[in-house]
């Protein structure tokens, strides 16, 4: 994604309900599972997953599959969208566009989209090796406007994240929580010198 210059103020969560952005899992029937998964997670001591909203991606955009069976889970790669949250998901819904990520994480309030289920991989890394192995996060903003990472945006995709690696098994430091950045072969410089990783790894583990 092309990055941009004038970019518009980070949209609310209500904004993004009444754009129809956002599909809640209570009327897709999703709520209660997604609920009960949640209790026995904290019951086993792991990390609760925080509010998701599921908005499909296209189909043409990522890789159906059986995670971790097919592949093993072993990161997280943590994006910037240089969009915002509702560009994103255009994009991600468009066939023609190949891409897409697990997660988008708004700025406004830290509302979490789903757009591909973890089993499957998502187009996200520019990695096949590492798009297999990893969860992509993406979060609304662009590099250089270090307004966009708000507390909210940083709490709630970290709780994420921990919980991503709780499920997985995958240490929660900076060798298995990387930057799209530092994907091998990577051409992308996302999330940029403004990403506060001594704050977001301290989050991931629970600080």
């Amino acid at each position: 994604m092309e990055a941009h210059n004038d970019a518009p103020r980070p949209p609310t969560r209500r904004g993004l309900l009444r754009g129809g952005a956002l599909l809640g899992a209570t009327a897709l029937g999703l709520a209660a599972p997604v609920a009960a998964r949640a209790a026995d997670r904290r019951r086993a001591g792991a990390a609760a997953d925080p509010p998701t909203h599921w908005i499909p991606a296209s189909p043409s955009n990522y890789t159906k599959s059986s995670r971790p069976s097919a592949y093993p889970v072993d990161f997280v790669v943590i994006h910037v969208t240089q969009e915002t949250f509702r560009d994103t998901q255009a994009i991600f819904q468009n066939p023609d566009k190949k891409v897409s990520a697990h997660y988008v994480v708004a700025s406004a309030d830290g509302c979490v989209g789903q757009f591909v289920r973890e089993a499957d991989v998502a187009w996200h890394a520019g990695n096949w090796d590492y798009n297999t192995r990893s969860i992509g996060i993406e979060h609304e903003g662009w590099v250089d406007k270090p307004e966009y990472f708000t507390d909210a945006l940083y709490r709630q995709s970290a709780a994420l994240t921990a919980a991503v690696c709780d499920r997985y098994g995958i240490p929660k430091n900076r060798e298995h929580i990387i930057g799209h950045a530092e994907v091998p072969k990577a051409t992308h410089t996302d999330p940029g010198p403004h990403w506060d990783w001594p704050r977001y790894i301290g989050l991931v583990n629970g600080g």
